[in-house]
């Protein structure tokens, strides 16, 4: 169901857009050589992720009935995950330097924020259980945890590539996995940070199932349940390997996607196929 932009307070979320729009087409830093030429896009950066906060809430709350309750559907969980995930990128791209990925997270946030206008998804009364609210907040924390810890693995990758890829004189021998990455980090801490956000990202969606398993009656094993249940099974394996084994680079990184791939499909794959496919009502 498309809602009109007249249906609803539509503000915070074009200020969102727009902000964001600036952030992403604002030259890069090292290009002007000035570090205070980064100021602006700081500022449109903290105003569109402000912005986008009150439209995640307004958009969360809704009347029905004479019933509070909760609107939300594949988008916004979408657009709370890229929230999450730029909150972080603004934590640690002092340290980092991340510049560079300004552009594709501002991009990636502004089109997740407009496309909650064509699809805001349904309202859910949050009257049947009190522990419902919970789980929904608890369900968007895990995609934003997995969301940073795929951030901090695409950096992983590309620092590593980036120590390969550098020319070595006689006698030099290749910077080891310990070593300072271009983004201004030890690798090691890098991938410290990225298991980190794997281990946050499980505990939410143990606590998810725990709670959605504790309210809902019947229990139902319906397309999000399975697919939620084998990522949570895939980050498992990945934390007892790390553990255990010392997985780690390449081989952790499989196990990271193909775990997001799968908590992506568990919600957000299916309430796009019942909301945009198929059209018809979901559940939680």
């Amino acid at each position: 169901m498309i809602l009109s932009p007249a249906s609803y307070m539509i503000w915070p979320s074009g200020l969102a857009v727009l902000a964001y729009a600036v952030a992403s087409v604002w030259p890069l830093a090292h290009k002007t050589g000035d570090q205070r030429h980064e100021r602006p896009v700081w500022a449109a950066l903290a105003l569109g992720w402000l912005a986008q906060a009150v439209a995640i809430v307004m958009d969360a709350l809704a009347v029905q009935d004479g019933q509070w309750g909760a609107r939300f559907g594949f988008a916004t969980a979408l657009s709370v995950t890229t929230w999450l995930v730029l909150g972080v990128y603004a934590l640690e791209s002092r340290q980092l330097g991340l510049s560079s990925v300004r552009r594709a997270l501002a991009l990636l946030a502004a089109l997740m924020v407009a496309l909650v206008w064509l699809y805001p998804g349904q309202t859910h009364q949050t009257m049947g259980s009190p522990w419902a609210p919970i789980h929904w907040l608890l369900g968007f924390a895990s995609y934003g945890l997995f969301g940073a810890a795929l951030l901090h693995a695409a950096l992983l990758r590309h620092a590593e590539r980036q120590l390969r890829a550098k020319p070595m004189g006689s006698g030099q021998i290749p910077a080891p996995t310990g070593g300072q990455s271009t983004f201004g980090m030890p690798l090691l801490r890098l991938e410290s940070l990225t298991l980190r956000f794997v281990a946050a990202g499980f505990v939410m969606l143990s606590l998810t199932l725990l709670l959605g398993a504790w309210f809902a009656a019947p229990w139902r094993w319906d397309h999000k349940t399975i697919f939620s249940v084998l990522s949570w099974l895939v980050f498992a394996t990945l934390l007892v390997g790390r553990a255990r084994f010392g997985w780690r680079g390449r081989q952790a990184v499989r196990w990271l996607v193909a775990g997001s791939t799968l908590l992506l499909l568990a919600y957000v794959g299916s309430r796009f196929v019942m909301e945009v496919v198929l059209h018809r009502p979901t559940g939680y």
